[in-house]
């Protein structure tokens, strides 16, 4: 821990240095992997959306000795049309999810399963949502997250600087498709619980990226007249003093996160946890990420292509190249006028 902390010592006085801004290309490569692995998962196998988006009846059984191959047969019995889907929820459940279906199909679903499982009709939980429901809160869905992409963009950019807004919000789309896409590669259902850990990986991602950026904010106001670092060598020191601050929020962040998707829905069963768990997982790491590793190269070169950066960027040059000259003259060995080294002081003359 002290290394550590002795490390972040370093990062944040410069004596130690990470090039996050000059190795921008690399990291801009490493999202647009992700980025393309999510596009080929939602394009070829897609979300997974469960029947509070699509609509459908859910039919939860209360038993001592789950099966899916027995819920499935029960359900080939009624002869529903659609491949239902079939899960088992910790060690006393089974789930079975269908299409719409008519309330006659529903009944007959019901008894197929408690004669199957050997229980009463009591010990069948029994949710049906209409598509049109469905649709709305779908809708309601998609109207949430732009009105929260464009609330917090007003936000930043009265709060920081547009430019800095602009940044923010690339990062958070970046966070929200690669998350989206490994969503939809691992085949999780998404439920309004998924939802919910988007817009919570949304806020983490700002919070963090709004910390390196008012770092940023201090160590560039007095940028033009100081012309000791260019833009983005003051964002690149920014990012290195911050560094420490997100790792430690990131991880303790995580570790719960990390037991309830792990723990909690893997090992225990716990399945209305994995929607939510899996998505705050995915997206904690992603944000983290993304406010180190995209946001602040992203504003520097934003911030470069103005006429004053780039005219500040040629002073910095001047200034280091004049730097680096005097200090070759002053090492260099002094040489007599002529040529063959120091000149002698001249010898006192004695008395006659």
């Amino acid at each position: 821990m002290s290394k550590f902390s002795g490390l972040g010592g370093r990062l944040y006085r410069g004596e130690t240095s990470i090039n996050f801004v000059g190795n921008r290309r690399r990291w801009y490569g490493l999202s647009g992997f992700f980025v393309l692995l999510s596009i080929g998962a939602l394009a070829i196998q897609g979300l997974t959306l469960g029947i509070e988006f699509k609509g459908g009846s859910s039919f939860t059984v209360n038993t001592p000795n789950p099966s899916v191959a027995q819920a499935r047969e029960a359900v080939e019995e009624v002869g529903i049309a659609s491949d239902p889907t079939i899960q088992l929820v910790g060690n006393d459940k089974v789930r079975v999810q269908t299409q719409a279906l008519e309330p006659a199909q529903n009944n007959a679903i019901q008894d197929a399963l408690a004669a199957k499982f050997a229980v009463s009709l009591n010990d069948i939980d029994t949710q049906i949502i209409g598509p049109s429901w469905g649709k709305e809160i779908t809708r309601k869905a998609l109207y949430g997250l732009f009105g929260f992409l464009l609330v917090v963009m007003i936000y930043l950019a009265m709060a920081l600087e547009p430019k800095m807004a602009v940044s923010a919000i690339v990062a958070v789309i970046h966070d929200v498709f690669i998350t989206v896409g490994i969503y939809a590669l691992v085949g999780f259902d998404v439920t309004p619980a998924t939802i919910i850990g988007f817009l919570t990986i949304l806020g983490y991602s700002l919070y963090d990226t709004v910390v390196v950026f008012d770092r940023v904010r201090d160590n560039t106001k007095s940028i033009s007249a100081t012309s000791t670092k260019t833009y983005s060598q003051a964002v690149n020191l920014a990012v290195n003093q911050t560094i420490v601050r997100s790792a430690n929020t990131s991880i303790v962040a995580i570790l719960p996160v990390a037991a309830i998707l792990f723990v909690g829905a893997g090992l225990l069963g716990a399945g209305t946890l994995k929607d939510l768990s899996l998505s705050l997982f995915i997206g904690l790491l992603v944000g983290t990420y993304s406010s180190l590793f995209i946001a602040p190269p992203f504003l520097a070169q934003l911030r470069e292509r103005e006429p004053a950066m780039q005219a500040l960027a040629k002073r910095v040059q001047a200034r280091n190249a004049s730097t680096s000259s005097i200090a070759g003259v002053a090492t260099a060995p002094v040489i007599a006028e002529n040529g063959r080294g120091p000149r002698n002081q001249p010898k006192r003359k004695g008395r006659k």
